[in-house]
């Protein structure tokens, strides 16, 4: 009974994932491969070359999704490094209060978020309009439909899945180890790059595995923040899927995206190191 302890731990989970994450992907890998349409109903074909042709046809929304992603993750980690620290070493007592205050958009719907968003940076909005009416800006100058508003929006977002993994890697350095180096004659600076940014190394992983994969399938922000030009790939699959009834090529793209993703994740592991991450984890 003892060696099937561990395994019937672990089976309501493993059902539920198999339940609600595999069989729905091969569903949708099948789906992939049949031809037809809505009306008259889709056939097993086995027709792998369409992957060739939506990668083809949709290139410029796949760079596009992967391009805000990695630009939108990148600020994250500058925005959410600093936040992190300062609240592991400096917020005391309150560092409830400012988790929860990280934590509180998350109260709010994240479709009413955007939209809240798309209000400030109307071109007569609260924002911009005082800043027109005092000269200071052009009449002319607008923030929706650009590539600025969509990434500022996923990083809005998202930022709290950056702050909260780092800040527990933060949380578990000891300050005597920092004590030690200082003692030691380390200047502030070497004990930060060489101590605690090493340390820190598995949130900042995990911080990013959980930012870049939402922002590059997102595409709330791109509808409601962008314009034509800002189109991402979530936006075709949710076109294709809901308005145009094209399950396989929609089915494809997802999965096209889904490898793409999965191939940028174990380049990033092998170029962070993922031994090392794993070993300052476990420290």
């Amino acid at each position: 009974m003892k060696r099937l302890t561990p395994y019937l731990l672990i089976l309501p989970g493993g059902l539920w994932l198999a339940i609600f994450l595999v069989v729905p992907m091969v569903f949708m890998a099948s789906v992939s491969l049949q031809e037809g349409d809505s009306l008259n109903g889709f056939v097993q074909t086995f027709n792998v070359g369409i992957y060739g042709d939506v990668l083809a046809q949709y290139r410029t929304q796949f760079l596009r999704s992967a391009g805000y992603g990695l630009i939108g993750t990148l600020i994250a980690v500058v925005l959410a490094y600093p936040m992190a620290y300062w609240i592991a070493f400096k917020g005391g007592e309150r560092k409830s209060t400012y988790l929860l205050l990280v934590l509180l958009p998350f109260f709010v719907s994240f479709v009413l978020r955007t939209v809240s968003w798309k209000f400030l940076l109307a071109d007569d909005g609260m924002v911009l309009a005082p800043l027109k009416s005092a000269g200071l800006l052009p009449d002319d100058f607008h923030v929706l439909q650009t590539t600025t508003a969509v990434v500022g929006g996923l990083v809005y977002n998202y930022l709290p899945f950056m702050i909260l993994p780092i800040y527990v890697a933060l949380e578990r350095v000891d300050p005597k180890v920092i004590e030690a180096a200082q003692d030691l004659y380390a200047a502030r600076r070497q004990a930060f790059t060489r101590i605690v940014l090493p340390l820190s190394l598995p949130g900042v992983f995990a911080g990013v595995l959980m930012t870049f994969v939402p922002m590059t399938a997102d595409y709330v922000n791109a509808s409601i923040l962008g314009g034509p030009d800002n189109t991402m790939i979530g936006n075709i699959i949710q076109v294709e899927y809901l308005t145009n009834g094209d399950y396989p090529t929609a089915a494809a793209l997802s999965f096209a995206l889904m490898a793409a993703m999965l191939i940028g994740i174990f380049a990033y592991a092998r170029a962070l190191g993922t031994e090392n991450v794993l070993e300052a984890a476990a420290r």
